[in-house]
């Protein structure tokens, strides 16, 4: 494809990128509103809240692969098609079921878009430097919408009802389905067999039961199911491995793992995912229960760490041209590690400014990563490849931010416990029971609790610094042993020469 037509091509991918990202965070403001229109139940919240992430982060191996056999184009736009048809049908939903249900085949639709959309601009792209700003794009539209879509969401449920806020994504569907077919090119790979159907079910009892698992210890479940679930998926995740090492043609090509800087990229994007979302949980707590914003200002307030990913990303293509691609995802690294350390001066009704300082200067930092990063990840293999390779990405930034919101959310409640010597189990109980006793009674359970959470605060700020730290330390011993050519993302020739 012509160049003149790939920029418009990249614009129209990333429209769906944008919405469908504020569609998933957004949903979070609607959940109160929506659950109690429709009388759902705390367990059928969770279920509208997880259903669409835990399907996603299940099938996304399985639809990038699909992507490279049968066409990525094709994917696309019938994923698209789904994406708006079932948008609807959760804006209208009138019961909890059928509302979990949608929102759950909507996760096999939007299990198309990501590593669909993410080959096609590695198709659409064949000159390293602009593939990196095209990636930094990509990524720059998912943060951004992640950030945005509380503040969507507010602006919608002050004048319409809690559907609108799935509405908002079918508009964006729409201009995909009538401009994809002349502006994007079909591509797929030379491996147009049949998926191997026994990966496909390994991949789906490995991913589902171990991010299940995660999310229910996030959210303070009794271990033992969580524990059952995590042990089930490690088991046969274990199969999956053996079998894609033995297939000639494996649903996920784990052989790229034996590339050092690709592993270490890898890894880099799991654990920044784990310290990002650690953070995000801990700090959006304490804007609202500390501070006592209400949520929507909270979402407002919160907005610079999406926004800093953002300017990251964008800015990164620029950067590596300056200092090299390990040199700026290493100081990416670096410069998270000081927002982390910035987290853990926070302290008193003073500390707003602190708050948002320290997780901007951590969001900016990982922009480089996100960027660079993935654009080494699809770099490193052939153009045949790439819907895997994206899905592999993919992946791991689910298992990251899972992993984030259960262990380093699981601290942060061990350390308030602590701090609070067992006499409360959650900042958000205190702030309930505050309210059935005497003022003065209350201030003091209030002051305590908060500054245990504050406490709660520091630790995983300190926490999230020594990951960064960590990353930064194994990307740069790990870096390409070639000297980096600060004028291009990588290719696949560079990654294998």
């Amino acid at each position: 494809m012509r160049v003149e037509r790939a920029w418009p091509a990249l614009a129209v991918l990333m429209l769906p990128t944008l919405l469908v990202a504020m569609d998933v965070t957004a949903l979070l403001l609607a959940l109160p509103r929506l659950s109690a229109d429709l009388g759902a139940t705390n367990v059928q919240q969770l279920w509208i809240s997880d259903g669409y992430g835990l399907t996603v982060a299940a099938l996304v191996i399985t639809m990038g692969t699909l992507g490279d056999r049968i066409g990525r184009r094709r994917l696309l736009l019938t994923g698209a098609a789904a994406f708006a048809v079932l948008s609807v049908a959760a804006a209208f939903a009138t019961d909890p079921l059928v509302l979990i249900l949608v929102r759950a085949l909507l996760g096999v639709a939007g299990a198309t878009l990501a590593p669909s959309t993410l080959a096609l601009i590695t198709d659409l792209f064949r000159d390293g430097r602009q593939r990196g700003r095209a990636i930094a794009v990509w990524a720059t539209c998912q943060f951004a919408g992640g950030a945005l879509g509380p503040v969507l969401a507010g602006f919608l449920l002050q004048h319409f009802w809690w559907g609108s806020v799935f509405l908002a994504a079918v508009p964006a569907m729409a201009v995909l389905l009538l401009t994809g077919p002349f502006l994007l090119p079909e591509s797929r790979g030379d491996r147009s067999g049949r998926l191997d159907l026994t990966s496909v079910g390994l991949s789906l009892g490995a991913v589902l039961p171990a991010v299940y698992g995660l999310k229910q210890l996030a959210v303070g479940s009794a271990p033992a199911v969580p524990s059952a679930a995590l042990a089930v998926g490690a088991a046969v995740g274990t199969l999956f491995v053996r079998r894609q090492l033995r297939l000639e043609a494996p649903l996920l090509d784990l052989r790229l793992l034996r590339s050092r800087p690709f592993t270490a990229v890898l890894l880099a994007l799991v654990f920044a995912g784990v310290a990002m979302a650690g953070t995000g949980l801990s700090v959006t707590q304490y804007l609202q229960s500390v501070l006592g914003h209400s949520p929507l200002a909270s979402a407002v307030l919160f907005a610079p760490m999406g926004l800093a990913v953002a300017a990251g990303t964008m800015g990164s293509p620029l950067l590596a041209r300056r200092v090299g691609r390990p040199t700026a995802i290493t100081g990416g690294l670096a410069f998270s590690a000081l927002g982390g350390l910035l987290l853990t001066a926070v302290d008193g009704p003073g500390s707003l400014p602190l708050v948002i300082t320290g997780v901007a200067v951590l969001a900016l930092g990982t922009g480089p990563l996100f960027a660079l990063g993935t654009g080494l990840v699809m770099g490193s293999v052939p153009p045949e490849r790439a819907g895997s390779a994206a899905a592999m990405s993919e992946t791991g930034n689910y298992f990251g931010g899972s992993l984030g919101f259960a262990l380093l959310g699981a601290l942060a409640a061990a350390v308030y416990r602590a701090r609070t010597h067992g006499t409360s189990d959650s900042l958000a109980g205190a702030v309930a029971a505050a309210g059935h006793l005497p003022a003065d009674r209350a201030a003091d359970l209030l002051h305590t609790a908060r500054e245990a959470f504050t406490s709660a605060l520091h630790v995983t700020g300190a926490v999230a610094a020594v990951i960064f730290a960590a990353l930064a330390v194994l990307t740069y011993a790990m870096r390409p042993k070639a000297p980096d050519a600060p004028a291009a993302a990588p290719g696949y020739e560079a990654a294998h020469a």
